[in-house]
């Protein structure tokens, strides 16, 4: 053990091989005491393994995983844990809670029996103490005598909450906690365990396929693509600024336009030229453009310059955002695109066509792997 620095959680190159088959490679990752990371990716990226390796469940095939531990003094800032695949420590004593996707409960325990299965080592006293405290927290008063199959699945999640808090972790993890919730209870769920997690400064990381759920529940976001960590970060910058293509196309943040580069200042698109305030250096690569809804809009001569149309409707839907438009290119070349994002207060029809244009905006580009942001 070392001495705690601010830092709840370090991952430094962090592998992990199973049967053969690396399912983690280079995994490096912070979380500062009391921060919520929420862990994105596609499915079989490695969030889950990652999850279960921090817990001590999935052993680790090189790296390091620094954990921060209670200190023993009411003034003490504990220790850290160094855990290596040469010193690796058991679940129990890394004081790490972990709620499954499913909650895990057991069926024939009452409420009561499950939030003090993990402390049931701990005086009677101490027991009942943390029972009734996380009971009132929670708001599961006058529910300790029922079985989980008596619970609904609101109460269900806040049983597993607490048998995960009952030993007082510094680190908690769950796996995928709010997708068995109804749509109307989750973001209430989120937002009061988000306050819960906030007032016991517990550090915790969540894996979702819910961008949404990030912005709700979380401090940082940490996006996942086979097993590598692309990006991470406070999600408004994440979303504003992601730093490749998957990292982009896997959190939907616009459409994909594609673009080529008539002069050092210039791109031509199916949509018209794009003008960046720097110079850049010429490249005859067809590049995609990230464009998000809002950057584009209505030309004024739409519907007077039929010459000028560019885009074809091919599917409306109704949002809160108005009326919601699938778009298609009408040129053929290399310059088309299949599926563009709009939206607009006007009503049109299907395959009505319409000219847009781009607004003037901080222009993010990629080139296969890489990301050149201009303007």
């Amino acid at each position: 053990m070392k001495k705690r620095n601010s830092n709840q959680l370090e991952i430094k190159k962090l592998c992990v091989s199973l049967q053969g088959n690396d399912i983690l490679s280079e995994v490096n990752l912070s979380l500062a005491s009391g921060d919520i990371l929420g862990l994105v990716g596609p499915s079989g990226c490695g969030k889950s393994t990652l999850l279960n390796t921090i817990a001590g469940f999935i052993n680790q095939s090189h790296g390091e995983l620094i954990v921060g531990v209670l200190g023993v003094g009411e003034h003490d800032d504990g220790e850290l844990l160094i855990i290596t695949p040469e010193h690796n420590v058991a679940p129990e004593h890394r004081n790490i809670g972990m709620i499954f996707q499913d909650y895990a409960l057991f069926p024939h325990l009452t409420v009561e029996q499950n939030i003090i299965f993990g402390i049931n080592k701990l005086s009677k006293r101490v027991q009942q103490s943390r029972l009734k405290n996380l009971m009132h927290l929670l708001k599961l008063t006058n529910l300790e005598a029922r079985f989980p199959h008596q619970l609904s699945g609101g109460q269900q999640q806040r049983v597993a909450i607490a048998r995960a808090l009952a030993p007082q972790p510094k680190l908690l993890l769950l796996d995928e906690p709010f997708s068995n919730i109804d749509a109307r209870l989750r973001n209430e769920l989120m937002l009061e365990m988000r306050q819960l997690l906030k007032n016991l400064n517990i550090s915790a990381i969540f894996v979702t396929h819910n961008k949404d759920e990030v912005f709700t529940f979380a401090d940082k976001i940490a996006v996942m693509h086979q097993g590598h960590i692309l990006q991470s970060g406070c999600p408004a910058a994440v979303c504003q600024q992601p730093n490749n293509w998957q990292v982009a196309d896997f959190l939907q943040l616009g459409s994909w336009l594609p673009v080529k580069q008539i002069s050092s200042t210039q791109f031509q698109s199916a949509l018209g030229k794009i003008n960046i305030s720097k110079e850049g250096k010429r490249d005859t690569a067809l590049q995609q453009l990230l464009l998000k809804p809002q950057y584009i809009e209505l030309s004024q001569l739409s519907g007077s310059a039929q010459g000028k149309v560019n885009v074809r409707v091919d599917n409306i839907s109704v949002t809160e955002q108005g009326y919601h438009y699938l778009l298609s290119s009408l040129v053929v070349d290399e310059l088309a695109f299949d599926q563009l994002s709009f939206y607009s207060n006007e009503l049109f029809s299907l395959g009505q066509t319409l000219m847009l244009v781009i607004k003037e905006h901080k222009f993010v580009m990629f080139i296969p792997t890489t990301i050149q942001a201009a303007g």
